[in-house]
């Protein structure tokens, strides 16, 4: 009982008493407005006859508004914490009861008050109650005012700059801007939204020292990747902060708006610019098909299942090996779609399993995202990558093209290209596997798509970084030389639905990764973007090169076997025959997965150029 009577207490304290008191004091204004208006009228002064008379009308008055007030719950508003919407219905409820106390007058057999009392009346009522709840509201404001505001110069004087500029100076937000910057030349000089373009982009670090400016607002959602990279390191010695809007994709029709800024993140700085893919040619093999996601549950897998969903699937099969990744994801999605989400725990490379499944959904699109990537773990257990990998592979692929599906798309590597770790050897017989199966199955399209690391996914360098930088350091890197190709996820998907559309079956196509960066040079900008410096405040030590690891991806085996497409971020490459039968590398692969030595003797006799390497003899 006791701490029911405590809730009921904090209730009150918290609603029913901020209620009960402006309740209260509403009484006594509106009474007193009642008095000023019989005061005004006989000067001042109210003669005893009269004074019975006017409480009547006080509290005639009074209870009156308080009743349209109740009616419309202005007693549980948080006046300190109103906005504007409560005021406007404050004074559309006032004028609700004023015109009532006014008809009610009118219609009287004598009138209850004369006009001019009346008109005093309805005035002074609702100054009295509207100063009131404004009271409440200012003492919340004057510490925003108080507080050392912060100078914000905003970068980019178009649409979004203007919305921005707008809203900054409309809610208090702590920050104060001073102007516009802007590489218009007919800008410059220019007053919008009551800010002033103070120069060009060029002109940065002399506006940020001259006005002492804190933060630097990029409000040009459509800004390129190198122009965001620009801008930072010109900023990065002058120790400002520095925030951007999302991208047109990002924002999506959302408003324009403080809360849409965001830090400046690893993706603005190495990513690309947004690709563009063709919808139509997506959506005439998505729409209305049932879709099979392996290893939906990965940082792959389950943007495959995002992006697909945008093309309005008839259904999608989210299939993995561990529920618990299954079941967020089915969480994340299932409020934001109709379309049906079916999740399958099993193993890929359970051939009953995946028969099983086939014959029962039959799914007519397959993206086989399933694999083990983890380089130096999969040097451990050789057997393992075979098996999940390859064996996985063919497993699927067999299953999709006995039930007929029409077509499959594997996810593959940039490590299967001459292969030093076993995880890139295995996904290199994948990719010979899906060959194997496209002569097996002519009717299904078999493809296969390589690209190399995404920002940001599970296991990736950057997590490792940012724990280690969360730490205190060090942050550790491979070697000084090591480099990587690197996308953002949502691109890389992007591109490899769109991949899917191109494909007639036994195609193997690799995307544009762009310019390999150097992991040392990651390193040191994520430590800028938490504020640190490089080796001052967090040190960077070298570990050298494990087992399975090369200093440099490659992408293709033959640059001149490597046709473009329609598509400019996606190139064909031929899938390599090898002079072996189908039935050898069936018979290899069988064999391979007896144990480690076997796996690791198989891997060697179907990928000739697989050389493991010891980490020492790499240095």
């Amino acid at each position: 009982m006791s701490r029911i009577f405590l809730a009921l207490m904090r209730a009150w304290d918290r609603t029913a008493s901020h209620g009960f008191i402006v309740a209260l004091l509403d009484f006594l204004f509106l009474s007193a407005a009642v008095y000023l208006g019989y005061a005004i009228r006989l000067t001042l002064f109210i003669p005893r006859p009269y004074i019975l008379d006017c409480f009547k009308i006080s509290l005639l008055f009074s209870s009156l508004t308080l009743l349209f007030f109740c009616a419309g719950r202005q007693y549980r508003v948080l006046w300190p914490q109103a906005g504007l919407e409560d005021y406007v219905r404050f004074v559309r409820l006032y004028a609700s009861a004023a015109f009532c106390f006014v008809l009610l007058n009118a219609l009287a057999p004598i009138a209850l008050l004369p006009r001019t009392s009346l008109v005093i009346l309805l005035l002074a009522g609702v100054i009295f109650c509207g100063a009131l709840r404004i009271s409440w509201r200012l003492p919340t404001l004057a510490p925003n005012r108080a507080a050392e505001r912060q100078n914000v110069l905003i970068v980019g004087a178009g649409e979004a700059g203007t919305l921005l500029a707008r809203d900054l100076m409309r809610n208090p937000s702590g920050l104060a801007p001073l102007g516009f910057v802007d590489d218009d030349p007919h800008k410059i000089g220019k007053c919008i939204a009551d800010l002033t373009v103070l120069g060009t982009t060029e002109e940065l670090p002399r506006l940020i020292e001259e006005k002492n400016v804190r933060i630097v607002l990029v409000a040009i959602p459509s800004v390129n990747r190198s122009r965001i990279r620009a801008i930072y390191e010109a900023l990065a010695p002058l120790a400002v902060e520095v925030r951007v809007l999302p991208s047109l994709k990002e924002l999506a029709g959302g408003q324009i708006t403080i809360s849409r800024l965001r830090n400046i993140s690893l993706g603005d700085l190495l990513g690309r610019d947004p690709v563009r893919i063709d919808i139509h040619s997506v959506a005439a093999y998505l729409a209305g098909r049932s879709v099979l996601v392996t290893g939906a549950g990965g940082s792959i897998g389950s943007e495959i299942v995002r992006q697909v969903l945008q093309n309005r699937p008839r259904e999608i099969f989210l299939l993995g090996h561990g529920e618990q990744s299954l079941y967020l994801l089915l969480e994340e999605l299932s409020g934001h779609t109709t379309i049906p989400l079916h999740p399958v725990v099993a193993d890929v490379a359970d051939l009953g399993a995946m028969r099983e499944f086939f014959q029962l959904r039959r799914p007519q699109v397959v993206f086989h995202a399933a694999a083990h990537k983890h380089v130096p773990l999969m040097e451990l257990w050789p057997r393992e990558a075979l098996r999940v990998n390859a064996l996985g592979t063919r497993v699927v692929a067999r299953a999709a093209g006995e039930e007929g599906a029409e077509r499959m798309v594997l996810i593959s590597t940039d490590k299967a290209v001459n292969p030093s770790s076993i995880m890139g050897a295995s996904k290199r017989v994948a990719e010979m596997m899906l060959e194997q199966e496209q002569k097996r199955f002519p009717a299904t399209a078999f493809m296969a798509v390589r690209f190399g690391n995404v920002l940001g996914s599970r296991g990736s360098v950057i997590p490792k970084f940012e724990r280690q930088i969360a730490e205190g350091g060090p942050v550790t890197v491979t070697a000084p030389g090591m480099k990587r190709y690197f996308m953002l996820i949502p691109e890389a998907v992007s591109l490899v639905i769109q991949a899917g559309s191109m494909g007639q079956g036994g195609e193997l196509f690799a995307l544009d990764m762009g310019e390999p960066v150097p992991i040392l040079e990651m390193a040191e900008l994520l430590i800028r973007l938490h504020g640190y410096e490089p080796y001052r405040d967090i040190p960077i030590v070298f570990t050298g090169v494990r087992k399975g690891e090369k200093l440099e991806e490659e992408l293709f085996y033959d640059l001149s076997a490597v046709h473009p497409t329609s598509h400019s971020k996606v190139f064909a490459i031929p899938l390599s025959s090898r002079p072996d039968s189908d039935l050898d590398l069936d018979r290899a692969l069988e064999e391979g997965l007896k144990d480690s030595e076997s796996a690791l003797a198989a891997l060697q006799r179907l990928v000739p150029e697989f050389c493991p390497q010891s980490a020492d003899s790499r240095g």
